[in-house]
């Protein structure tokens, strides 16, 4: 059973909306990324604000916005890829959607899909909304209104009335508008015909006097010469002039709307006649692909390749006479554009980064003021490191949160490489010093009268060192500091209660004067005892002495009172805190892994927690109290030595413990610090192996992994020159950094300015190869030339690159240790880059075969070809096993040997190949074993059979998918399963039943886990990890879910998909049941209906033994009530529940 959750969420924006949604007379922008939407507001400083962002179950298609009469606020119109459409208000009591309207029933299985998608168009006097979204159908959606009529200039529709669907002759839409100020809603149609001509129609949709639809008037195409095929976009002109615009490729044309008393025919709303429609010719041939209004005369084109144009319409007497068209700059593609007033101008992108642009008047026209990074489509990537660079002979494993991946973004212009990694981001600041062995750092403010930390106590075993810091940010290394004992190791230094500085050691403890540097007081344990351990408040500092005896010194009294507890040698004391504002500390023992809580003045144990007595490396060794939630009680740590952190929520009456939780953070323990946040609030940083951030989002607890792998111990440090900061200790250096709030994508990109369509990643040369396709545009011609590049992985530079030839495409890129020239027995391998092609030119014979090449990479770093063979079809992917090269070529799979002909040439040959059904499009090796997705066909699974007795090398299928699956990427998880997406947005998981009963048990491919992710995925990588040490075995993994594979999407995603384990398999599957009876999405949606498999021959009613870990994490975000019903039944109740929930949470 599978288990998928996103590690990156879809970027993509096809779909964007000015609307007043919130308050009356607020502007918004709504935006749609595949499933979710989000709410912008703009700032004072012009900066868009994410406000809401809520998950609908189903692919936004559409989005719209009516006026109801009776309302001060906008409702927006949404319809998804399964034919739910709905309208939804502002509710502004619980701060999230409210569901208005739903039409019901316009699904219709008979009918296609429209080629060019789903329109929306909204009448501008607020009587029809027309929806299209089959071929020759329109439905017609009466909007009804109050008696008091139309608003001038606004949509007032209020209810959806009855849909009506109703067929039109016209198939192939390519653009449609409604005109504006006519008697009935007239629509413009730009369509293309069944001889490819393509036409302009008007169509006039009648409704009565009670507001409902009546009847469609046959439309009537313009009598003018046949429009250029690269006619795409209509622009509907307000009253006056009204009328229309028509964008082509290598014209603009503007049609009169002439007054309703000189229409001779209900249909012909538009001049047909050649001088009463003004044409304008363009200097370069371009394709628009997006407009905006900006007023009734002025209006912004945006094209194919990313330039953005202004139109201004001259009109005298309310009529247009001509009209103008200037460049204003470069953009990103834009899928939609929405103006936001004030000069402020959304470009959503599907292709590249969304921007906000401000308009000029002058050099430079527009002002790029934020940009909303975007890595859709993702057509190829590759996964550089899972978090922790293992070393030689170290395993690497899958590192929560901190996986790189490198992924080939966007196309042409926008075309990227993005090295994409989830979790809390470290940003490095400067090194103060290389320092090694520290093992505490500390932050102070030299006096009280300073408002930044501004000195640094640095701990090492046998010394401590002090840094000062000015307010330009340069550090000074000080001999001497306010008496502080620098021969020693310091245990705590902090600023206390009136203007003071405490330092603990190992020997004493000193009371400072920030002020003046004098000793106010001291303290120090009997001779031949030792403090092992202290922590301290602003009045109290608490010591372990020996491990055996407790320390309470009152700074109030400037060490003059104090109070001593002892536990004698069965009680050893591992661990101690003491909170900044109750009386109390805790301590933590090294027997029976017990943790007290004890009242400062009496210290008395008022209550006792034992966590792990069975297990003996489970110690308490740091604690921390801090508060993360507001308005709920704080919360006590506990990090044990075998990386268990506990938490418990502290009673601030009784002080008892209570809601416990665990969490594995590492292998080793985790040393907790606070770190202070604006709101008032903490968060916890915990390094470890797996340095993590712990902090409170939306009333619960949250882990994320940090991008710190080498972090040995932190302290916040808020100096002038680095407001807001940390300082991190390494093994080798001392950093100073900012490090996140809270978990977020970080996204480094490399702008290619070319389409990046593959990528293979050489650990061992630290470079990534490139695929690349270059676009260019002279002369009102387009060309296009392939290469394939290096890239160096840590500055993201261009090393090298090669010329393919002409008309020739990179199809596919691998990386494969190959044999080498050896002048000796001993074989040896080296780093390989491997590239297949296609020639994609139709008009002759090459575009039925395409070329291998193998090329190293010299010490220089530069590319040298060694090899290449002519394949008779194009190489769809290739893959390599045993130092021999797999091709999938148009409808063969060949294996090729690499060898050395000749100690300096090597060369490839031809050992076996087997024929497909289609065309293969993936490929994916475990062993001997190759798995192979068709096009068509599914999966079917191949064996490499070595010849006996001078017979030659064979493929042999051993297995097979029988079920007609549109494949567009597969992998194997597992020697015998095997996850396959298709373009219909499916993922499937398949399983080879090698102990099958009968011999067709065993060649059939079984079907174990099914759902919908709505979002065509273009690549599955698997998770792999680096072989054990020979004699060492991996002990069995204690893990919810194993991750197995990374997945990109054409919307910008990445996810992540795993197996669950045995044991968790009901309880998840069942909680996934149970949820989804009771959550609903804005617009009444289902989620099993959402997550069903559907493609054009089988739709399913749920998701079929596959979990949405992004689902089921929603449990965390319901009220007790709630949580109660839905974990009656299961396993470990509520808190059994969050338990597993909060731990998969950890794996993105």
């Amino acid at each position: 059973m599978a288990y998928l959750v996103p590690i990156h969420r879809p970027t993509s924006i096809r779909h964007a909306l000015k609307l007043q949604l919130r308050e009356p007379n607020e502007d918004c922008l709504v935006v749609a990324r595949a499933n979710r939407l989000q709410i912008y507001r703009q700032n004072q400083d012009g900066f868009l604000e994410l406000q809401y962002s809520t998950t609908i179950y189903g692919k936004v298609t559409m989005l719209e916005k009516v006026r109801p009469a009776s309302s001060q606020m906008d409702h927006l119109f949404v319809g998804t890829d399964q034919y739910a459409h709905f309208t939804l208000s502002w509710d502004c009591a619980n701060a999230r959607f409210r569901n208005e309207h739903i039409l019901e029933d316009l699904e219709d299985n008979t009918a296609r899909d429209s080629k060019t998608g789903s329109k929306c168009l909204v009448d501008p006097e607020g009587r029809v909304m027309l929806l299209d979204f089959f071929e020759g159908r329109t439905t017609v959606v009466p909007l009804k209104q109050s008696r008091k009529g139309r608003k001038k200039g606004g949509v007032v529709g209020s209810d959806l009335g009855t849909p009506h669907t109703i067929r039109i002759p016209e198939f192939f839409i390519r653009s449609s508008a409604f005109l504006h100020g006519t008697d009935q809603p007239e629509v413009v149609l730009l369509y293309e015909d069944n001889n490819n001509k393509v036409n302009l129609m008007t169509r006039v949709f009648e409704i009565d006097g009670k507001g409902e639809f009546a009847r469609e008037s046959n439309g009537t195409r313009l009598s003018r010469v046949a429009l250029e095929n690269a006619a795409t976009l209509l622009i509907p002109v307000p009253q006056p002039p009204g009328g229309v615009i028509l964008l082509g490729e290598t014209f603009l044309e503007y049609f009169t709307s002439p007054t309703a008393s000189s229409r001779p025919h209900p249909g012909r709303h538009l001049s047909p006649n050649p001088e009463k429609s003004i044409m304008k010719k363009l200097g370069n041939p371009t394709i628009f692909v997006a407009w905006a209004e900006i007023g009734p005369q002025f209006y912004l084109v945006g094209d194919e390749y990313g330039k953005l144009y202004g139109l201004t319409l001259k009109v005298v007497d309310d009529s247009v006479r001509d009209f103008s068209v200037e460049t204003l700059g470069e953009t990103p593609r834009a899928s939609v554009m929405v103006y936001l007033g004030d000069g402020y101008l959304f470009i959503g992108s599907h292709s590249g980064d969304s921007q906000l642009v401000r308009l000029r008047t002058v050099e430079p026209k527009i002002e790029l003021v934020q940009t909303l990074p975007n890595i859709a489509p993702v057509l190829d990537f590759a996964v550089m490191d899972m978090g922790n660079r293992a070393g030689e002979g170290q395993p690497s494993e899958y590192s929560s949160g901190k996986a790189r991946i490198i992924s080939c973004s966007g196309a042409y212009r926008d075309g990227s490489l993005r090295s994409v990694r989830s979790g809390v981001g470290l940003d490095e600041l400067g090194i103060v010093a290389e320092l090694t062995g520290i093992r505490d750092v500390c932050g102070l403010r030299s006096s009280a009268a300073s408002k930044f930390d501004d000195i640094l106590v640095v701990s090492f075993v046998d010394e401590t060192r002090v840094f000062r810091f000015d307010a330009q940010g340069d550090v000074d290394e000080m001999d001497s500091y306010h008496g502080f004992s620098l021969s020693e190791s310091t245990l705590v230094a902090a600023n206390v209660l009136g203007d003071r500085t405490v330092q603990v050691t190992g020997t004493g403890a000193w009371l400072i004067d920030s002020e003046s540097g004098t000793t106010i007081a001291e303290w120090k344990p009997t001779p031949g005892q030792k403090i092992t351990a202290a922590s301290a408040n602003e009045e109290q500092v608490v010591l372990s002495i020996d491990g055996e005896n407790l320390t309470v010194l009152d700074i109030r009294t400037e060490f003059a009172s104090t109070k001593t507890k002892s536990f004698g040698n069965d009680s050893q004391i591992a661990c101690v805190t003491v909170p900044p504002s109750l009386n109390i500390c805790v301590i933590g023992f090294w027997k029976n892994s017990t943790v007290s809580v004890f009242n400062l003045d009496s210290l008395d144990a008022v209550y006792t927690e034992e966590l792990d007595s069975a297990n003996e490396a489970s110690v308490p060794r740091s604690l921390l109290i801090t508060q993360l939630l507001a308005d709920q009680p704080p919360i006590l740590f506990i990090a044990m030595a075998d990386g268990v952190v506990y938490n418990f929520s502290i009673n601030p009456e009784d002080f008892s413990l209570s809601s416990k939780k665990s969490i594995i953070l590492g292998r080793q323990q985790a040393n907790l610090r606070n770190l202070p946040r604006e709101d008032g609030l903490f968060s916890v940083f915990a390094t470890c192996d797996h340095p993590s951030l712990i902090y409170g989002s939306e009333g619960r607890i949250v882990y994320s992994a940090v991008t710190a792998e080498q972090a040995t111990c932190v302290c916040p440090f808020d100096a002038e020159a680095f407001p807001g900061s940390i300082v991190v200790a390494t093994s080798e250096d001392l950093k100073i950094a900012l490090v996140d709030t809270e978990r977020t994508t970080h996204v480094q990109t490399l702008h290619m300015h070319e389409t990046v369509r593959r990528v293979a990643y050489s650990k061992k040369l630290k470079i990534l190869g490139l695929g690349t396709v270059h676009r260019a545009v002279e002369a009102g011609t387009e060309t296009m030339m392939s290469y394939f590049k290096l890239v160096d992985e840590v500055q993201f530079k261009p090393i090298d690159k090669w010329d393919l030839n002409e008309d020739e495409m990179v199809e596919c890129i691998t990386r494969a240790d190959l044999e080498v020239a050896s002048f000796n027995d001993s074989p040896a391998t080296a780093e390989h880059f491997i590239v297949g092609t296609v020639y994609f030119d139709d008009q002759n014979d090459k575009s039925r075969r395409g070329r291998i090449i193998v090329f190293e990479v010299t010490t220089d770093q530069r590319l040298k070809k060694l090899a290449e063979i002519t394949a008779k079809g194009a190489c769809r992917c290739l893959s390599t096993f045993d130092g021999k090269i797999v091709a999938a070529l148009t409808n063969v799979v060949v294996v090729y040997s690499y060898k050395y002909d000749t100690p300096s040439r090597p060369s490839l040959e031809k050992l076996c190949t087997f024929r497909v059904a289609n065309t293969p499009i993936a490929l994916s090796i475990t062993n001997n074993f190759i798995a192979v997705a068709d096009l068509m066909k599914s999966v079917s699974v191949l064996e490499y059979k070595y010849g006996q007795g001078g017979e030659p090398d064979r493929l042999v299928e051993v297995a097979r998918h029988f079920r007609v699956v549109w494949a567009s990427a597969m992998v194997a998880l597992e020697d015998d399963t095997f996850l396959e997406s298709d373009s219909a947005g499916n993922l499937i998981v398949l399983h080879r039943d090698v102990n099958g009963v009968t011999e067709d048990d065993k060649r059939r491919l079984q079907t174990t886990s099914e759902i919908r992710l709505g979002e065509m995925v273009n690549k599955i990588q698997r998770i792999t990890s680096a072989p054990l040490p020979d004699g060492i075995v991996a002990p069995p993994s204690s893990e919810v879910v194993v991750p197995k594979a990374f997945l990109g999407t054409t919307e910008g995603a990445i996810y992540l998909v795993g197996l669950i384990s045995d044991d968790k398999r009901d309880l998840l599957m069942t909680l996934q049941s149970h949820m989804a009876t009771v959550l609903r999405s804005p617009g009444d949606l289902e989620f099993n209906k959402f997550r069903a498999f559907r493609d054009t021959g089988r739709a399913e009613y749920e998701p079929n033994r596959f979990v949405d870990g992004e689902f089921i994490q929603r449990f965390l975000d319901l009220d007790a009530e709630l949580q109660g019903r839905i974990a009656r039944a299961l396993e470990g109740g509520v808190e059994g529940v969050k338990a597993v929930v909060e731990q998969l949470r950890r794996l993105h």
